[in-house]
């Protein structure tokens, strides 16, 4: 870990912290989310201004997956990945739903595809059955 990566008595905000880690491309966006509930600490939800401490577990919804994260280092300026990298671990348990998750919407999405595109019949088909319900 760099200089700036601190282990003792800082005082570091959550957004700030979010945004550092690298699991949101700005601060704006990181305190959006946490105001909006997407990161939370043991189901309660917290504020931008929260502080972060090392050993705390974290929620952090993004997208259609939510991450559960212990903060392992500190550091109030963002560096490059692999150093960002160093400031969380996600737990075991959650890489394992989200990859499950991620499985049942791959397989989901495989089986509403169309098999091919609508010819000529079909687009007449549905043509009329518009007219019809109108």
């Amino acid at each position: 870990m760099s200089k700036d990566t601190e282990t003792t008595n800082s005082i570091i905000r959550l957004d700030k912290w979010l945004w550092a880690a690298r699991l949101f491309k700005t601060r704006s966006i990181a305190k959006q989310a946490v105001e909006t509930g997407k990161v939370q600490s043991a189901g309660n939800k917290l504020k931008p201004g929260r502080d972060v401490s090392i050993g705390m577990e974290l929620d952090v919804r993004q997208g259609w997956d939510t991450r559960t994260i212990v903060v392992k280092g500190l550091s109030e300026h963002r560096r490059g990945a692999p150093e960002a990298a160093l400031l969380y671990e996600e737990t075991q348990q959650s890489i394992d739903k989200r990859t499950q998750l991620a499985e049942q919407r791959r397989l989901h999405a495989q089986l509403e595809q169309p098999i091919a595109k609508p010819d000529k019949k079909d687009r007449r088909l549905r043509t009329a059955m518009k007219h019809y319900a109108e």
